[in-house]
């Protein structure tokens, strides 16, 4: 027997936030420039950059070029001339006997859609399948063809092998690499590139390409990318005064003390998924929705007893602000500011985008629905089958829901086929929520799960396969591999919808990041503060 379900159970202690009022009160350090005069010169700059796409005549140097604006974070600036760049090197023929350059080209055109055949790297082989002996002398090589591998899809044996391969080679090399490929190998080791959030990637890529100065080097390139980083965090810094602010007020009036404090956690994963300043309103949306997700979820999880929550349930399906008599009082005041923020969503949205805000309450609704079946599991003492809880706790997981939040304040791509396609759970947003579900399932195998948390995905495989945990860790580790196949795959599946396969990509590397190494950054945040400061405090010296 479960607990009663008119007992009250008690709320487990999550840390308080690390942030407090820190951005509200925030004084950025100032700049050499204001940020008028640093928007002229990045224009100035970007009318530069801009020219190097038609001045750049061979393949690798246009290649080089895309990559290098890639990871310093620029090529938000530059997606047209990106695009037909790309368009034009997979078109033309490519008969290179350089790993690293045949590797760069297969990693920058499967990430923009263009197919590429993994036989590409047959050249590189002996008549047996495995790979030449020679190739293992050339650590710039193996790194890009280690961070290439990663975008396979399914039944890619080749590069599966080829994965193996490199990071084996790679591992025996890094310490006697000099930086800054040395870093570069430690950080793909970690999280390989094509699974690394942009925002990331160019904090450690921007010092790096500046030091360097090899022959992809450009003073223009190096100084847009800065000057970039340091005017957008200036808006970063403004938003998380507003959305601190937002959080103070929301949280002071329905006073739910037992959940997650962690609104700038919850702003930064909506900027790994947004950061352009085009996208200002989508981002602030999509982390206001992000924290009212963590809240639903805390309240089912550890708090509401099981009546409760099925109130809380019928309330959410029936969307309306006046019928919420047989809730608690604390309950009520959570659902009607739930209610007005949707309200809210919807207001900021022109006359002609106002339908979108329909998918997104579905996918709350929906969202709730499965947070209340984990509930009903779990007071009932059930451990559900694997297949059970999958179907379930994917959707738990966010993938679905975040999906659709994401495109809520997006421009012109996010169409009515964008929100359907995402509200059908496709077999990308599937693989979204899979990918968070497994490494938060690792992660609080790990840590010790809540009280009040239903079986996890690792427990259900250990019991349901009669296996040890570490068999059961090890499968649920191929599981996300398989997921981040499917992701690889969404780029030639859904060619039209390429701007949202991209942002919903984001969302999974953002789990990787947040989950990493069985990690729960967002609910143990304190080991996670000085990464936050450094996307949001610190600025970049130019």
């Amino acid at each position: 027997m479960g607990p009663s379900i008119a007992t009250p159970v008690p709320a487990p202690v999550f840390h308080p936030t690390v942030w407090g009022d820190y951005f509200i009160n925030f004084i950025p350090e100032p700049l050499q420039i204001s940020d008028e005069n640093m928007a002229e010169r990045i224009n100035r700059l970007k009318e530069e950059v801009s020219g190097m796409f038609q001045a750049r005549k061979s393949v690798v140097d246009k290649m080089n070029l895309v990559d290098v604006v890639q990871r310093l974070g620029i090529d938000h600036h530059f997606e047209e001339q990106i695009a037909t760049t790309l368009a034009n090197i997979h078109s033309s023929e490519f008969n290179c006997s350089n790993l690293h350059e045949v590797a760069l080209r297969f990693r920058l055109l499967r990430q923009q859609g263009f197919w590429v055949p993994p036989d590409e790297f047959d050249r590189f082989k002996n008549e047996d399948g495995s790979f030449k002996s020679c190739i293992t002398n050339d650590p710039k090589g193996l790194l890009s063809l280690y961070n290439a591998a990663h975008l396979l899809t399914h039944k890619e044996v080749v590069l599966e092998d080829a994965i193996s391969f490199s990071r084996s080679h790679l591992e025996s090399l890094r310490s006697s690499l000099k930086p800054p490929l040395a870093d570069q190998v430690i950080r793909a080791l970690e999280i390989p590139l094509p699974r690394t959030l942009k925002r990331v990637e160019a904090i450690s890529f921007i010092p790096e390409y500046s030091s360097a100065q090899d022959q992809t080097y450009s003073p223009a390139i190096s100084e847009l990318a800065k000057l970039d980083f340091n005017l957008l965090q200036h808006l970063h810094q403004k938003e998380l005064k507003e959305i601190t602010r937002w959080w103070k007020d929301l949280s002071g009036e329905i006073g739910l003390d037992y959940v997650r404090d962690r609104i700038v956690e919850c702003y930064f994963w909506s900027y790994t998924v947004h950061y352009e300043q085009a996208n200002a309103r989508a981002r602030m949306m999509l982390a206001k929705l992000f924290l009212l997700t963590s809240l639903l979820d805390d309240t089912y999880d550890v708090h509401a007893t099981l009546e409760e929550a099925r109130e809380l349930n019928k309330a959410i399906e029936r969307w309306d602000e006046n019928d919420v008599s047989l809730l608690p009082e604390y309950l009520k005041k959570f659902f009607v500011k739930m209610i007005n923020n949707f309200r809210e969503f919807e207001d900021e949205l022109e006359p002609h985008e106002k339908y979108r805000n329909i998918y997104n309450r579905k996918g709350f609704q929906t969202l709730s629905k499965c947070y209340l079946q984990e509930a009903e599991w779990f007071h009932q003492g059930y451990t559900p089958s694997f297949k059970e809880q999958m179907n379930v706790s994917v959707i738990t997981a966010g993938g679905q829901v975040l999906s659709i939040g994401l495109l809520v304040g997006m421009g012109g791509v996010a169409t009515k086929e964008a929100f359907e396609w995402a509200m059908g759970n496709t077999d990308i947003i599937r693989a979204c929520g899979e990918v968070s579900r497994f490494m938060d399932d690792m992660s609080a195998f790990k840590n010790g799960r809540n009280k009040l948390d239903v079986a996890s995905t690792v427990e259900c495989y250990i019991k349901e396969h009669n296996v040890s945990s570490e068999v059961a860790l090890a499968k649920i580790g191929s599981f996300v591999e398989d997921a981040w196949k499917t992701i690889n795959q969404a780029p030639f599946k859904y060619p039209t919808l390429l701007p949202v396969v991209q942002r919903v990509t984001s969302l999974a590397k953002s789990m990787t990041l947040l989950f990493l190494d069985k990690r729960d950054a967002y609910t143990y945040s304190k080991d996670f503060k000085n990464t936050l400061e450094n996307h949001f405090v610190k600025h970049i010296s130019i």
